[in-house]
């Protein structure tokens, strides 16, 4: 039986490094964002590389969440999703197959990456308020802070294993530069950190400092942060 894990995050959190982590287990199939272009399709929304990601993808939510469960080979099926792309109204039948993660990470981290990617981000891009409505609406799940990885991948990994019931493997703590074939097609745009990369990088520093509207976005996401964060693996 394939063991199915929904990895909710929102963008500058980790989250590619953790698909490469799964994928180098040699056991694991991932998917990229798999809803990305049926949220830009239904929204509008004005992303970099929209048309690009249109072309590439699923746009039908029900086709894209059927593959979601359908049988794969692998033992392990690592699901890379941004929780703002689960829109209101779909189908979510196909939740109750697989099990939820969610990595989070502190506001003023994330809205200090996303701004320097993108112009005026705005807290429904950022995916902290979808992350704890999904928590509640799935009953919970397994949490795990970005943070706490990067300041000990070999500690924190393995306790991530043993609470969705997969075996512990050292392969996750590296994997081979230059992207995965299983990466979106935005990944021109998004992952080139994480391209030059051969595993997690080290402890993050001190708290970035944001002023201005920024700030305000940071205050916002905060209560949604610390909620999550009460759950959380350590």
């Amino acid at each position: 039986m394939t063991i199915r894990i929904a990895m909710w995050s929102g963008p500058r959190n980790l989250s590619t490094a953790m698909m490469y982590s799964f994928a180098a287990r040699g056991d694991c199939r991932v998917v990229d964002e798999p809803f990305y272009a049926a949220y830009l399709d239904q929204t509008g929304a004005c992303h970099p590389m929209r048309d690009a990601v249109l072309r590439s993808q699923d746009r039908d939510p029900e086709r894209v969440a059927e593959t979601l469960i359908s049988p794969v080979l692998e033992p392990v099926f690592y699901q890379k999703h941004m929780a703002h792309h689960m829109l209101p109204g779909w189908n979510d039948a196909w939740m109750a197959a697989v099990q939820h993660v969610f990595l989070i990470r502190h506001p003023a981290r994330v809205v200090a990456s996303d701004a320097r990617k993108r112009e005026a981000p705005v807290l429904d891009d950022l995916g902290f308020v979808q992350q704890t409505q999904i928590f509640d609406q799935v009953g919970g799940g397994v949490v795990v802070d970005s943070s706490d990885i990067r300041a000990d991948p070999s500690d924190m990994l393995p306790k991530l294993c043993n609470k969705i019931g997969v075996p512990w493997t050292e392969n996750m703590l590296s994997w081979s530069a230059g992207g995965h074939s299983g990466d979106g097609i935005w990944a021109a745009h998004w992952y080139n950190a994480v391209h030059a990369s051969t595993g997690f990088d080290g402890a993050e520093g001190i708290l970035p400092v944001l002023e201005g509207a920024y700030a305000d976005l940071v205050d916002a996401a905060m209560p949604h942060y610390e909620a999550l964060a009460a759950h959380k693996i350590t």
